[in-house]
């Protein structure tokens, strides 16, 4: 009977402990699913997820408005006067959960080597090693309305006024804070591919230098520019989108070099609008939805496609050459497709917003795999390339040649310089000689046929006038292949990049049906990169390759070994090259501080001089002048206003702004003049679609004074007398 007894205990605490075990399995399992739910929410993708984590950002880079030099024509006496369109930094951060890459697209005329390594900089003290030279990417859209002095270079110094830390502080402090809006709201999301083609918004300027490329090369394309529109479309994975990249080769030139005012011109507008329909009821620069239009391989692509004419008979230019009987270059110009500067953007920048939109409705091919970049710097002026077996070239010490002088048909120079000079001038030669000093012998056997004008590689006082040193960098996003170009390619070159690059990335069967997007003006700049046989003809662009005949052979040779790395997955291998300069000393400011504001005689600052009209109807004009400071004392204008155009609200009694100086319909012109007195004048274009009401406008700004020994800066507003918008005739 004890051992019965005691079987019987022993049974029942097994039978407890199995309870617990089961109990405990469960709580166990539980657990785990919960971790694992957890962990597939948070945790980065896998590099075989289709998934990616996905933030974009968007923030104003907009520089002072004002007495600066517009980045772009190379024309000292261009300098801004007011604002057209703000300037913004759009960012876009992709990571596979291995890496990360970004990408950003900035409403600037170039990324030049300064302000790259300025960014590096501040992203270094920020994130650490996280945004480095090999993952993050620059690009402009090659707006040539944007504040110059932020080039570390004599030549760009010299057209600029100098190098200006008013100029590149608000570069810099965009293009960063777009990242770290980008970095914070950074999600898991998809990325789809789109691509087609958009004719009549492009012409090739140099049809010349186009046809000498070969024959049986041009059979090859319908157009002598590339039409392709490419398109990333971002989603979260809710399938809502969070942002849009695209890449098309043109020219942000619709705004002329007569042009004042600081504009993002076509490419600009493009993304305003494309932000505008996606983030409804937002001011412009607001709303989460990021729209980046990038420049690509537009070096002979105009968006003037009426064509060039000279202006004083109404006849074409001369096809050799670009100019007139009487006037020369100067007298010849592109025009179209618009009645002005500004109907032009508003055409041009539409048509790309449609097509991209377009695309970005249909895209449905997902982008998938992993994340690579790879990044080096070179010695362009020392760059061998094997040409055959036996015959080997090599790049050059940076040179300008005499038809750099005499511009393009987009903006032609004042002096008798004519493109296609393949000899020198012996009056331009000889003040050459005695200002800067002739040309070696070896420079000039290097640049054949090349005339050279400015033999930059060889004149370093006060500092380089050219770089020697640059960047040149891939990143792949799955299937999509960014090239990162440091300068302005040709379409032929551009086309022929394209295919090396993706000939290069599919041939160890890692990549297929790769698309593979230049993307212009990134890192630093270095003007023009034609082909060889481009490069014989010597119009503008030619002229502008600065090193040498063999530019771009040395560009395809650096790309290909950035290509085959990151397919045989060897980029840890590749050798970081020589790292470039950041000069510290010999820069120089030429533009002197703004002077003290006056305001007239029993006037103050803010005061209206020209009162706007009672009532006006939708599609006119409102226009109001006040006595203003110069916006250049109101320091940094970032995420600022100088206009807001404001709505009376019958509801809430108060006004509601509906429109800023960022706003397509605004323009805001500052006029310096006399006693250091000084106006601004606002205009609203008004909308068809204005709804009826009472309107006003202010205008906001700061003016210096003097106050005994020190000078003060205050803040001043102007308002315009109520007005009302009828849609009826009145």
């Amino acid at each position: 009977m004890a051992s019965l007894s005691l079987c019987r205990r022993v049974s029942a605490c097994e039978v407890t402990l199995a309870v617990l075990l089961v109990v405990a399995a469960l709580v166990n399992v539980t657990l785990i699913a919960l971790m694992a739910t957890w962990k597939t929410r948070t945790d980065p993708p896998s590099p075989q997820d289709s998934r990616y984590l996905i933030g974009v950002g968007r923030a104003d880079c907009t520089g002072p408005p004002a007495d600066i030099p517009l980045m772009g024509y190379a024309n000292p006496e261009q300098t801004a006067a007011g604002i057209h369109t703000r300037l913004y930094s759009r960012a876009f951060i992709i990571d596979d959960g291995r890496r990360r890459v970004v990408f950003v697209t900035a409403d600037v005329g170039m990324i030049s080597q300064r302000l790259r390594l300025e960014v590096l900089r501040a992203l270094q003290v920020k994130y650490g090693d996280l945004y480095r030279q090999e993952n993050l990417v620059l690009s402009g859209t090659h707006t040539h309305c944007g504040p110059a002095g932020y080039f570390q270079y004599t030549l760009f110094m010299v057209t600029s006024k100098g190098f200006m830390k008013a100029s590149i502080k608000p570069l810099v402090d965009g293009i960063v804070k777009s990242i770290d809006i980008a970095h914070r709201n950074m999600k898991p999301g998809r990325i789809y591919r789109s691509r087609g083609e958009l004719d009549h918004s492009s012409l090739n300027r140099s049809p010349h230098s186009y046809l000498n490329n070969p024959k049986d090369e041009r059979d090859r394309y319908q157009w002598n520019t590339d039409k392709q529109v490419v398109v990333l479309k971002f989603t979260d994975l809710d399938g809502d989108g969070i942002g849009m990249l695209s890449w098309f080769a043109v020219h942000a030139v619709s705004m002329n070099y007569t042009n004042r005012m600081v504009s993002s011109d076509n490419m600009g507008y493009a993304s305003y609008l494309m932000e505008q329909d996606k983030n409804r009821g937002q001011l412009p620069g607001q709303g989460s939805f990021v729209a980046g239009f990038s420049s690509s391989n537009l070096g002979d692509v105009s968006p003037n496609t009426r064509g060039p004419r000279c202006m004083n008979t109404g006849l074409p230019c001369d096809y050799l050459n670009s100019s007139c009987p009487v006037g020369g270059t100067k007298m010849c110009k592109a025009f179209g497709p618009g009645e002005d500067m500004f109907d032009s953007t508003r055409i041009i920048g539409h048509d790309v917003y449609r097509k991209a939109k377009e695309l970005y409705a249909v895209a449905v091919e997902e982008v998938v795999g992993s994340l690579q970049a790879a990044h080096q710097w070179v010695n362009m002026t020392d760059v061998t390339v094997q040409i055959n077996d036996t015959h080997t070239v090599s790049t050059c010490k940076p040179a300008l040649g005499h038809s750099f002088a005499a511009g393009t048909t987009d903006g032609g120079g004042d002096l008798n310089f004519t493109q296609g000079a393949v000899e020198g001038d012996p009056f331009w030669d000889r003040i050459r000689d005695a200002l800067l000093g002739e040309p070696s012998n070896q420079t000039q056997e290097c640049h054949h046929p090349k005339p050279i004008l400015f033999s930059t590689g060889e004149m370093n006082w006060p500092l380089p006038w050219h770089p020697q040193i640059v960047d040149v960098q891939i990143i792949t996003i799955g299937s999509v292949a960014v090239v990162a170009v440091p300068g302005e390619m040709t379409t032929m070159s551009g086309r022929r990049l394209r295919e090396a690059v993706k000939q290069e990335l599919e041939s160890e069967g890692a990549f297929k049906d790769t698309e593979v997007v230049l993307a212009g003006l990134s890192n630093i700049y270095t003007h023009y990169i034609t082909t060889y046989e481009e490069y014989q003809v010597q119009r503008y662009e030619g002229a502008s390759t600065i090193y040498g005949p063999h530019t771009l052979s040395a560009y395809l040779q650096k790309y290909r070994g950035l290509a085959r790395a990151i397919a045989q997955d060897k980029v840890s291998e590749l050798p970081l090259g020589p790292p470039p300069p950041f000069f510290e000393k010999n820069l120089f400011n030429l533009l002197p501080a703004p002077p003290v504001d006056r305001a007239p005689e029993n006037s103050s600052f803010g005061d209206v001089l020209q009162q706007v009209y009672p009532i006006y109807r939708q599609g006119e004009v409102v226009s109001v002048t006040f006595v203003a400071g110069n916006p250049r004392n109101s320091g940094d204008i970032r995420d600022k206003t100088f206009v807001t155009v404001e709505m009376y609200d019958n509801r809430t009694d108060s006004w509601e702004i509906v429109h800023t100086d960022a706003s397509w319909e605004t323009r805001f012109h500052w006029l310096k003049g006399s006693n250091q007195q000084s106006n601004a004048t606002v205009e609203w274009h008004i909308p068809f679609v204005a709804p009826c009401g009472s309107y006003r406008i202010k205008h906001l700004g700061h003016y210096k004074q003097r106050v005994g020994w020190q000078t003060l800066v205050s803040p001043y507003e102007g308002t315009s007398d109520v007005f009302r918008v009828t849609g009826s005739t009145y």
